[in-house]
C-alpha cells in the first residue's frame, strides 16, 4: 500500500497530509488557503492520487508559512509512501494548457532537492493570493519529496490560468513518476542501486 500520513506542528502552521498514490483523485482539503485548496485539488485530480490536507496557520499575519509548510508536509508525505522507489518509473513530464496558458513540468524522484521555477506570472496575485507562494509550495514540496522539478510557464496572459495549468502538469508528472513500471520488475530505477 503507497500510502502515508505526515503531520508538521510547528509555531506557525499545524498540517496533516495524507496520500494514497494509487487512489482515484478524492480530495478532501481545509487549509484556510481557499486558491490553495484549488490548486492542490489539480494535484489531486490530474495525478489520480487521494489527497487529504487539513492545516492551521498564523493566516492573519499573511498565507507564506501555510501554504510552504503544506508543501513541505505533501513532499514528506509522497517520500514516505514511495519508500525506496522500488519499480517506479521514476521520471515523468507534461504539457498542460488552459486556453492561451501552456505549462511544461518534469520531474525526477531522484532523491536529489533541486527546483528550477521559470514562471512570469502576468500579476502578482490572484485574487487575494500571492503568486510568489507557488514557488514556495513547490520550493518545500521538492526539498522533503527529494525531486528535482522543472516548471516552465511557456505562455499565459492570465495568471490565474498560467498557475492552474502548472499545478495540472505537476499533478500528471507526478502521477506518471510515480506510476509502477511492470518492466523494471520491482528494481530500483538508477544504476547505483539506490535514490
Amino acid at each position: 500500500m503507497r500510502q502515508a500520513e505526515v503531520t508538521r506542528d510547528t509555531l506557525e502552521t499545524r498540517i496533516t497530509a495524507r496520500v494514497d498514490l494509487d487512489g482515484s483523485g478524492k480530495a478532501a482539503f481545509a487549509t484556510g488557503v481557499p486558491f490553495l485548496d484549488h490548486m492542490l485539488d489539480q494535484i489531486a485530480r490530474h495525478g489520480a492520487f487521494d489527497l487529504d490536507i487539513r492545516a492551521e496557520g498564523d493566516t492573519h499575519i499573511d498565507d507564506h508559512h501555510t501554504v510552504e509548510d503544506v508543501g513541505i508536509t505533501l513532499g514528506q508525505a509522497f517520500a514516505r509512501a514511495l519508500g525506496d522507489k522500488r519499480g517506479i518509473r521514476r521520471y515523468g513530464h507534461a504539457y498542460v494548457p488552459l486556453d492561451e496558458a501552456l505549462s511544461r513540468v518534469v520531474v525526477d524522484f531522484s532523491g536529489r532537492p533541486g527546483l528550477h521555477y521559470f514562471v512570469s506570472y502576468t500579476r502578482a496575485r490572484i485574487g487575494s493570493f500571492d503568486v510568489d507562494l507557488a514557488r514556495e509550495f513547490f520550493q518545500g514540496f521538492v526539498n522533503h519529496a527529494g525531486v528535482t522539478l522543472h516548471i516552465d510557464s511557456l505562455r499565459g496572459d492570465n495568471a490565474h490560468h498560467q498557475c492552474e495549468t502548472i499545478f495540472k502538469a505537476f499533478g500528471r508528472a507526478l502521477r506518471m513518476a510515480a506510476e509502477r513500471d511492470e518492466r523494471a520488475a520491482g528494481a530500483i530505477p538508477s544504476t547505483k542501486g539506490a535514490l
